[in-house]
């Protein structure tokens, strides 16, 4: 199977090294990469709608997490003109153990890519589209009034299509959220990431019951905007543990779990603790389900915007029989 090699040069920039795009990595002790099992091996992409979707985005100057977080999916979605447009710039500043994306300190905001956006959004002729960003915890307000900018050029470009957005959790950032809200995106989604225990190792500078009263007040300032969050498996965490935040979910109504296999992106990131059989994701699928959310998606390449304007279908349709019942 051919490896997949992803050129990090959304912008006309250079290919960033290991050590480049990760510094704050660089001390950490080396985890050894384990060969992936058949199932979630993929092989690179070919087709030409995959080369076509690649040059809008760096005609127009896009940053895509497909690319940044590396993204093992990006073959069949390119190829069928999914992508999932990453604003606020390529360079975060949170170091999550997890993440592919660049660590350091951010360039100013460019406050032409709303329209960049909406004009790639238009020319993709996108049914749904997925919003997601780097954390920006140097702005005031976290970036949420460049998220509103962003869901408004959509709109006006490209009114008919569905605006999905994954944010960042806009940690003490008071008001932030209030505002992406009253911009009134589809589906809100922001990503627990992990189980409680864990966050230490794997995700340090967010708190858990912050993300999780995040999506709580979602629900509570605008009940009509679908809510998503997702975990990773594979990382130590525990059944039981899983369960749990399965259970803290429903609590905050979130409408949709997604649940997939992490993969290590470098020797620097935290360790795969072990790769979850096909089968046991198919069993918290039929437990999510159990549990009451409108739609579960639980597979080892599922990943948050994966199958994104398909899903939010299914969200809609659900939705709609839940209130017939």
């Amino acid at each position: 199977m051919a490896r997949i090699e992803i050129d990090h040069r959304p912008q006309g920039g250079s290919v960033r090294t290991a050590a480049e795009r990760h510094p704050e990595k660089a001390h950490r002790p080396d985890n050894a990469i384990q060969r992936k099992p058949d199932w979630i091996r993929v092989k690179a992409p070919t087709h030409p709608i995959y080369h076509e979707t690649r040059n809008l985005m760096r005609e127009n100057k896009l940053v895509t997490v497909c690319e940044e977080a590396a993204c093992p999916n990006i073959g069949e979605c390119w190829s069928q003109r999914h992508a999932t447009m990453m604003i606020m710039g390529d360079t975060c500043t949170r170091a999550c153990s997890f993440c592919n994306v660049a660590t350091g300190l951010p360039n100013p905001l460019d406050h032409d890519e709303p329209r960049r956006v909406g004009d790639a959004v238009a020319a993709l002729g996108l049914r749904h589209v997925v919003i997601t960003s780097v954390d920006r915890d140097d702005l005031k307000d976290g970036g949420a009034k460049h998220f509103a900018e962003t869901i408004a050029a959509i709109r006006r470009a490209a009114p008919d299509t569905t605006i999905e957005i994954l944010t960042p959790d806009f940690l003490r950032k008071e008001g932030a959220l209030e505002v992406v809200v009253a911009a009134k995106p589809d589906v809100f989604n922001h990503n627990l990431e992990t189980v409680p225990r864990l966050y230490p190792g794997i995700r340090p500078g967010a708190r858990y019951y912050h993300s999780l009263r995040l999506l709580d007040r979602v629900k509570q300032l605008d009940p009509s905007i679908f809510t998503k969050s997702g975990v990773m498996v594979g990382l130590g965490e525990e059944r039981i543990e899983v369960q749990q935040v399965m259970e803290d979910m429903r609590s905050a109504d979130i409408d949709f779990l997604t649940i997939g296999q992490y993969l290590q992106p470098s020797v620097k990131h935290a360790a795969v603790a072990r790769f979850v059989d096909p089968a046991e994701f198919a069993d918290y699928a039929s437990l999510a389900r159990a549990k009451g959310f409108l739609l579960v998606s639980a597979t080892p390449l599922t990943r948050s915007s994966y199958h994104a304007d398909r899903d939010f279908a299914a969200l809609r349709a659900a939705r709609e029989k839940s209130l017939a019942a």
